[in-house]
């Protein structure tokens, strides 16, 4: 059990890379706040955990809003007595496509769940690092903000933001032994985003050939999982990563190489 006695948050966990994390970092003994604005299938990964000798909890909260923040990290107080890690997963995107024909309100909500969550997180949740000695935050970013690629040029700059921005926060948290890091996957056919992301259905032969053009970028010839991703989120989160802060993973295949 190589996270005993943590308490987690995982936002965005009712599905996805967001479940998968939060699945396997209860598998280790991780205490499990799942946060996602979808109710219900928040509550469905909650209680899974829970059937399978998990240890979870479900909050409901948007992470683009300050209050609501704040109370999810108070639930994992209330709830669990303390809080060890905080996993920024919640994410969006705009639909693959020039960047001039991507509307505002479509960037401003990238932008909103992209970046200013980690900005409320951190607000919120430094503060009870800072009390408790230590913590860390994951933020989950990716190789689009590494290596981007036109049509996706807004979401590009919202994770290019997600790693410069947790590179700053290590550096000026760590005297409190606040630990910041970052995983940067590649693409997933499997989230619920991925038909934005392809710009269009990855089924058909029009989806075939997006699917093929894309597996083509990666050396290791197949895309990421809910598990690639969950298992560089557990290395972190243990204290098998305490000096690790600062850095980004990239669960990619090698496709940024």
């Amino acid at each position: 059990m190589r996270l005993l006695h943590k308490t987690i948050i995982v936002t965005g966990a009712g599905s996805g890379i967001g479940e998968g994390i939060a699945r396997r970092l209860a598998e280790e003994g991780a205490k499990v706040v799942v946060n996602d604005i979808d109710a219900a299938q928040g509550r469905k990964v909650t209680d899974s955990i829970g059937s399978a000798g998990g240890q979870a909890s479900f909050f409901a909260a948007d992470v683009t809003q300050s209050e609501q923040v704040r109370q999810l990290v108070a639930h994992a107080l209330s709830t669990f007595g303390r809080l060890d890690v905080m996993v920024n997963n919640a994410g969006w995107t705009h639909r693959n496509q020039p960047a001039l024909e991507v509307s505002e309100d479509d960037f401003d909500r990238c932008y909103a769940v992209n970046v200013k969550s980690i900005y409320l997180s951190t607000i919120h949740a430094a503060p009870v690092f800072r009390a408790q000695g230590g913590g860390s935050f994951i933020n989950i970013a990716s190789t689009a903000g590494v290596r981007p690629r036109p049509g996706l040029t807004w979401y590009n700059g919202s994770k290019g933001a997600v790693i410069t921005t947790s590179k700053s926060l290590a550096a000026e948290l760590g005297p409190d032994q606040i630990r910041v890091n970052c995983i940067n996957p590649v693409f997933n056919p499997d989230t619920g985003l991925s038909a934005e992301f392809a710009g269009g259905s990855m089924e058909g032969p029009e989806g075939e050939v997006r699917r093929s053009r894309f597996l083509a970028s990666i050396p290791l010839g197949r895309f990421s999982s809910a598990l690639d991703v969950a298992n560089a989120a557990l290395y972190l989160a243990s204290d098998e990563a305490a000096f690790i802060s600062g850095v980004c993973i990239e669960v990619d295949g090698g496709r940024c190489v």
